[in-house]
């Protein structure tokens, strides 16, 4: 999950190889959603896991940790590289959603953290992700909760205002923190909507440094940046997470995450 989430001035360095590493002070606080996952497909050997948008690859490596022969496609090259070090047994590639380099039926379960939400066409991702998945596996669409649950929102936000407009139109962060919506999401897939759940993560950071090398990694602040240049963004992120600086200089940030759990037909 990329969150499309030194000194202050420390945020994503170019090339994007350091943005990936960087983010691997980020892909942690996510850590309850990944088990939360894991724990409800009962994730073990013997299972076939394809994530789609895999990001720098924590959750694969949680996975194969136990037992499950799990693949990975990110369309990001330099997290690629990242989630191959970090799972060498695992088939990583480089790739598109909307056309899956896998067989049809190949895999027992589908993930996607923060992905589908992100495809132009979300419709045809999703279907893709029915076509490689065995008839009735469980697909999961994880995102955001609702905005009022989430401390991070605020910064989200901020982010979002300073961002340059989408080529194309993609959802919001926040839209299907609805279950109605996430509900309706999957059935463009012809997907099947079953089990629907919410999962506490908590953010922690030690230092401002901390805080603004792990938030600047995420797509939010990458894509600010680039429209607004690094002191604006810098200051957004400090002023909007103001409310949750503790007594000590560091911050804590709770939020909550949901994710569906479908089947394929």
């Amino acid at each position: 999950m990329t969150l499309a989430w030194g000194s202050s001035a420390r945020l994503p360095r170019e090339p994007s190889s350091a943005r990936a590493r960087d983010f691997l002070s980020q892909e942690p606080k996510v850590l309850a959603l990944y088990e939360s996952v894991l724990d409800e497909l009962r994730v073990r050997a013997g299972k076939r896991l394809l994530d789609v948008g895999c990001g720098a690859g924590l959750f694969l490596r949680l996975a194969a940790q136990r037992g499950a022969d799990v693949a990975g496609i990110d369309a990001d090259e330099a997290f690629v590289e990242v989630a191959r070090e970090r799972v060498p047994s695992a088939d990583i590639v480089v790739g598109d959603m909307h056309a899956l380099p896998f067989d049809d039926d190949g895999f027992d379960v589908v993930t996607g953290f923060d992905a589908f939400q992100l495809a132009s066409d979300p419709g045809r991702a999703l279907r893709e992700t029915g076509r490689v998945a065995r008839p009735g596996a469980p697909v999961v669409i994880a995102g955001w909760g609702q905005p009022e649950r989430c401390e991070a929102a605020s910064c989200v936000k901020a982010l979002g205002d300073l961002q340059a407009p989408p080529p194309t139109v993609t959802l919001g962060p926040f839209e299907l923190s609805d279950p109605g919506a996430i509900t309706a999401f999957a059935a463009q897939g012809d997907l099947i909507p079953r089990a629907r759940h919410d999962v506490q993560c908590v953010w922690n950071y030690a230092s401002e440094d901390e805080l603004l090398t792990a938030l600047g990694s995420t797509g939010f602040a990458v894509k600010a940046m680039q429209a607004a240049g690094q002191q604006r963004v810098t200051a957004a992120i400090l002023e909007s997470v103001a409310p949750y600086r503790l007594s000590g200089g560091g911050y804590r940030l709770e939020n909550v995450f949901s994710y569906l759990i479908a089947t394929t037909k």
